[in-house]
């Protein structure tokens, strides 16, 4: 069933004053054009209402009015996606999570943290990094994005090629389902009994209900950690080298490559040269453990860059050296965003095997296109995270940078791989969903959504193809029909 679109605002909004202090209902127009897009930039649409819940409370309350008046929702964290999954694309309560900031509980003895989805990404790793401990999940934005975004979206980041995404790391999740109902997903141990209801609803992009309270494990910070810069003339051969490292057994912490385009721009902004500005590719690797273990891997590692093509291999072991050679990497975007205030960023996976034939084939694109595309990527799981750089003023250039982006996709697709490692489907990709699954799949998939939200009003419209958003070839959506004898609960 598709959501009902007559919606009374007025008294939808009277309500809402009933339920929640005033300063937490959003109305006015000038006030709501903050929440008009996320980090992806290129699509906006402002909500028409939006509230500020500050504990499960109050969501529970707001979406037990949202069941009754039959009000679709959209949940929004901090608003750094990058899929568009947090647009109120039709009409929608926009529900922000974004003051939900409380660090609940913190069992070191357990090695488990409880947070509110507001909590930012860095900060979890600051509350217990004094007592010897961090958060594994580092995104990109990790000092800007929340963790109840990271829930929605199975974030990533630099370390997930040894530690995982952020499913491999929550427990346990506090979630208001669609009715306005709370229930606990998952528990306290990291295997449960029973079907993983904890690991449906991460990754599923706010269209199964809102997570209140998050608990997350934590890790032992590693006795030594070591980060090498290697440069080379080819990406072809910075391709090599990731590919003979992880072929030798060596299981680096994180694995990153910046073309030479990025770089460039990285030294431009930092105003100094902090990669190689004449190198094609800079591969930053990182290697953590015990101290032996991490001394021979280095050593080990830095052989292996060379045989592949390396000129040079740098190498940091104090926490500031490190994080001089990080710095480039993790401003990467901004840097980029100085040149080209307009950019569109994707993120489709491949093998690691094809990354050499990827990034030739991504260049070619890129001249067919006239666009110019800038690669930083994680190059251990085959991430890649192409900007496509552009002037938004140009008449007609956000077709063609739609287009180049649908290009790059599908070239990840028929190299074996996905649209998305981290940043989801959302708005932006669900036209390609059937590019990696049948119908058959995509409806089984609804029918797990209709299970927790039979009326489809969280999140409408997203993740699945619809014949609204991507034609009338597209038949899915809302109007699933269930087998005879199979009831919603």
């Amino acid at each position: 069933m598709a959501p009902s679109t007559s919606i009374d605002w007025a008294r939808l909004e009277r309500q809402l004053r009933r339920l929640l202090p005033k300063a937490a209902v959003v109305s006015k127009r000038q006030e709501l054009l903050t929440y008009d897009c996320d980090g992806l930039t290129m699509d906006r649409h402002q909500p028409r209402l939006a509230v500020l819940p500050d504990s499960t409370e109050q969501v529970a309350s707001v979406l037990r009015l949202c069941h009754e008046m039959g009000v679709p929702f959209v949940a929004r964290g901090s608003g750094t996606g990058l899929s568009g999954g947090a647009l109120v694309e039709q009409e929608a309560l926009l529900v922000i999570t974004s003051r939900m900031r409380q660090v609940l509980a913190i069992d070191l003895d357990n090695q488990t943290i409880r947070v509110q989805p507001g909590v930012i990404n860095s900060w979890v790793t600051r509350a217990v990094s004094g007592d010897g401990f961090y958060y594994a999940p580092d995104p990109s934005s990790q000092i800007a994005c929340s963790v109840g975004g990271n829930v929605a979206e199975n974030s990533g980041g630099v370390h997930c090629l040894k530690y995982g995404v952020t499913s491999n790391h929550v427990l346990e999740l506090e979630v208001v389902l669609p009715d306005g109902s709370v229930t606990t997903l998952g528990g306290p141990l990291a295997e449960m009994p029973g079907l993983d209801l904890r690991g449906v609803f991460i990754g599923s992009e706010g269209t199964l209900g809102i997570a209140t309270a998050i608990t997350l494990r934590l890790l032992k910070q590693p006795e030594a950690v070591a980060v090498l810069l290697a440069d080379f003339t080819t990406m072809e051969a910075a391709g090599e080298a990731v590919r003979v490292v992880t072929a030798a057994g060596i299981l680096p912490a994180g694995m990153e490559i910046m073309d030479n385009f990025t770089i460039r721009a990285v030294d431009q902004m930092l105003e100094q040269e902090l990669y190689p500005v004449d190198a094609a590719a800079a591969l930053l690797i990182e290697l953590d453990g015990s101290a032996v273990e991490v001394e021979l891997a280095a050593a080990a590692t830095a052989d292996l860059c060379r045989q592949a093509g390396a000129r040079q291999v740098q190498q940091a072991t104090s926490a500031e050296d490190r994080a001089r050679l990080w710095q480039g990497r993790k401003s990467a975007i901004s840097a980029l965003g100085r040149l080209y205030p307009s950019y569109y960023l994707q993120d489709g996976v491949v093998p690691r095997s094809a990354l050499p034939r990827v990034l030739a084939a991504i260049d070619e694109l890129s001249q067919k296109h006239q666009l110019p595309v800038a690669n930083v990527f994680h190059a251990g799981d085959g991430n890649l995270h192409p900007l496509i750089l552009y002037n938004g003023r140009e008449a007609g250039v956000q077709q063609r940078v739609k287009d180049l982006g649908a290009a790059i996709l599908r070239l990840c697709v028929d190299a074996g791989g996905s649209i998305s490692g981290e940043h989801g489907v959302g708005a932006d990709k669900r036209c390609f969903l059937d590019w990696m699954f049948t119908p058959a799949d995509l409806e089984t998939m609804q029918l797990v959504r209709t299970a927790f939200d039979p009326l489809q009003r969280a999140n409408p419209g997203k993740l699945f193809p619809t014949p609204v958003s991507c034609g009338e070839s597209s038949r899915r959506a809302t109007e699933i029909k269930l087998p005879a004898g199979v009831e919603v609960i």
